[in-house]
């Protein structure tokens, strides 16, 4: 890699840009530009579903939902070096991996991936099932990297982390991976049915620890025989506090869609979760982070990406502009005196 001297010292051609595009500045064939602005994303960011961010190596990658019959592939990915400007990198699997195949007839994707860097490898975690039905599996593959030009690049699906059958309350899809501050590892999950569910996990395999128990961590009541509607948990710990963020109502409608992001928090990792009011999550409460408007419509499934202090709110919603695409979406997250994370489209 080239170098540029300087009474700064040595610093990198990529560390450059970074810097450079945090001033509103990039580098392009020699010149500055400008660049885009927070909310202004550009490049390859639709179709995208259900993001999940990590950095690796100084570089950001977003992995999310993905199809054996569409051309981004089985969990695609993409690349930034500056969180704005991405492209499309290629997709995780070939293929849906055999036992998922027979564990779920009928399914055609990948779904809802989360991604975790824990004890020098990368965990990505996924979901399959058919739309609607909660005959579903949450696996797990390895990478340790997530820069297909270094050595040992390559992903290896690890197999079944946990299942739910026809008769369970429960639906395991897009799962979210926490370490709490006493280094307990757990993964939180859930869509519909009786709502969020959380497992403690073995950290050595990722997997759910000897004789765990499932915690409800969130529900929505609901007409009788219908599922509440909240899914795609995500927690994030900050000053003391665990969030629990969800997403509220129905996706997957384009313009229709009217999906919305909540969150609750609580002193410890199982909960309970509770809004600003003091309601709580598995009453179906929450305190409103984001809505839609006329442009973007039914954000949800989010991440949260921490740089030091600063955190990002990385969500799919679907742009009115281009008949309602789910699209890449970054917010910064801004946080009141009291500790509430706020943002915007």
């Amino acid at each position: 890699m080239q170098h540029l001297e300087g009474e700064a010292g040595r610093i990198t051609r990529r560390r450059l840009i970074r810097l450079l595009a945090g001033a509103g500045l990039a580098a392009a064939g020699g010149r500055l530009v400008a660049a885009a602005p927070a909310g202004r994303l550009g490049g390859d960011i639709a179709p995208v579903h259900d993001p999940c961010i990590a950095a690796c190596d100084g570089r950001y990658y977003v992995f999310s939902t993905g199809h054996a019959h569409e051309p981004e592939g089985l969990l695609p990915w993409r690349v930034s070096d500056d969180l704005f400007h991405w492209e499309y990198g290629g997709a995780a699997f070939e293929a849906i991996p055999g036992w998922a195949e027979e564990a779920v007839p009928g399914t055609r994707g990948l779904w809802a991936p989360d991604i975790v860097q824990v004890a020098g490898e990368y965990r990505l975690y996924y979901s399959c099932s058919t739309f609607g039905s909660n005959r579903s599996v949450i696996g797990l593959a390895t990478n340790p990297t997530l820069d297909p030009a270094a050595p040992g690049y390559a992903w290896r699906d690890r197999g079944l982390v946990i299942r739910s059958l026809e008769g369970d309350d429960f639906n395991a899809i897009d799962p979210a991976y926490l370490v709490d501050r006493d280094g307990r590892h757990w993964l939180a999950f859930g869509s519909f049915w009786s709502g969020l569910k959380m497992v403690r996990l073995d950290p050595a395999t990722g997997k759910p620890a000897s004789g765990a128990a499932l915690h409800a961590i969130a529900a929505r009541p609901a007409p009788e025989g219908a599922p509440g509607a909240v899914e795609a948990p995500f927690l994030l710990e900050r000053d003391g506090w665990y969030y629990l963020f969800a997403s509220y109502d129905y996706c997957c409608r384009g313009t229709a869609s009217s999906y919305y992001l909540v969150v609750g928090r609580s002193r410890r990792p199982l909960g309970p979760f509770t809004g600003r009011d003091g309601r709580s999550m598995l009453d179906g409460y929450g305190t409103v982070v984001l809505r839609g408007n006329r442009e973007f419509r039914g954000p949800g499934h989010n991440a949260v990406l921490a740089e030091g202090d600063r955190h990002w709110l990385v969500y799919h919603a679907y742009d009115a502009q281009r008949d309602g695409v789910p699209t890449l979406r970054i917010s910064p997250i801004t946080w009141t005196e009291d500790g509430w994370p706020t943002a915007s489209l």
